[in-house]
């Protein structure tokens, strides 16, 4: 496992150094990351086109980043994937999202071909995962009230499969994956509608997670036991703190209140209730080899404070994983005549 990096979407503001990616870079080496996480919709840190077009471009961004002390974990583009499936009551709340003026198919143009530009910016930088949302087209359906008319979701995950597909396919074709983080106002939000997406792609080789366990705090999913079942699909890891508190007035669903006065609310690193020792421990046992990325999102602590104690903390929780066993001191050569005596056979 490589790390600490940062995820530098939450952070970029048009203040200096926030607004170019020279300035972000000091930024984050001062406080001691070793990678960033790019946010390939921000125009102020990244050219997206520029990217896709020139090895040049990518190799000066990398320089940059070099000096710095500092390395790319991996392009990302969450918003352009959720815009390749979007639900038509989503379209003016995401209008911020996508250029002015498409209509529902060519959202789905313009979402595809800036999908397709990141595969090829990350060949040209060398990273081999993109982190993403898949859109949403049943989550507006997602409480079974009112009785959801007859192949719904099958109709929905169909399209979505659809959308994806040949992204799918190209990412495949040059060595990438797609690290789908399972997220809430997503279709693929959970175990249950990845294995099902899994399933509509044919296990598809670049169809890959982003684990991010605060989601599943928030969903009250074993965040512990998902690893078990996915850890040979996870490419990429978010390091993101979460807790559940409900009480009498409010559960998972949040009663429409802010994040402040929800029951399900991201923390801070170290102030939630995401088991990270517990976690480090199954990636690290799983030969996970990519990067511990923080990712801050938090309606209490500040983003400087949440920024400067982000490092340290993913630094304390990684693992140097073991080459050799604690009580090798006291192996004996492998004796088959022995053993077999010892067994009585």
């Amino acid at each position: 496992m490589k790390g600490p990096g940062i995820f530098l979407a939450q952070f970029a503001d048009d203040i200096p150094p926030f607004n170019t990616i020279e300035g972000m870079a000091q930024w984050a080496a001062d406080l001691g990351y070793k990678g960033v996480q790019i946010p390939t919709w921000d125009k102020r840190l990244f050219d997206l086109d520029a990217a896709a077009a020139s090895p040049a471009y990518a190799a000066d961004y990398i320089g940059i980043l070099k000096e710095k002390g500092l390395e790319i974990c991996e392009l990302a583009s969450y918003l352009q994937g959720q815009v390749l499936a979007m639900h038509p009551a989503y379209k003016k709340l995401f209008q911020g999202f996508y250029p002015d003026g498409l209509n529902a198919p060519e959202c789905v143009l313009w979402a595809t071909e800036e999908l397709k530009k990141t595969i090829t910016a990350s060949v040209h930088f060398g990273t081999t995962n993109i982190s993403v949302m898949s859109g949403g087209l049943a989550w507006p359906y997602i409480y079974p009230w009112p009785q959801r008319s007859a192949g719904l979701i099958d109709d929905a995950f169909q399209e979505l499969t659809k959308r994806w597909l040949p992204i799918l396919d190209f990412a495949h074709e040059n060595g990438i994956t797609f690290g789908y983080e399972l997220h809430p106002g997503s279709d693929l939000y959970d175990g249950a509608t990845y294995q099902r997406f899994l399933e509509e792609t044919k296990g598809h080789p670049s169809a890959c997670l982003t684990y991010d366990a605060s989601h599943f705090v928030l969903q009250q999913l074993d965040y512990i036991d998902f690893i078990k079942h996915f850890k040979d699909r996870i490419k990429a890891f978010h390091v993101k703190d979460a807790e559940f508190l409900p009480d009498g007035m409010t559960g998972v669903y949040g009663g429409y209140l802010d994040w402040k006065q929800r029951a399900g609310r991201f923390r801070s690193l170290g102030d939630g209730q995401v088991d990270f020792k517990r976690i480090f421990t199954l990636l690290t046992l799983s030969g996970f080899e990519g990067w511990a990325i923080m990712e801050w999102e938090c309606c209490v602590k500040s983003s400087e404070q949440g920024a400067k104690e982000g490092a340290p903390f993913i630094s304390e929780n990684m693992i140097q994983a073991s080459e050799r066993s604690f009580d090798d001191f006291a192996k004996s050569e492998t004796d088959t005549d022995l053993n077999k005596n010892i067994l009585g056979i």
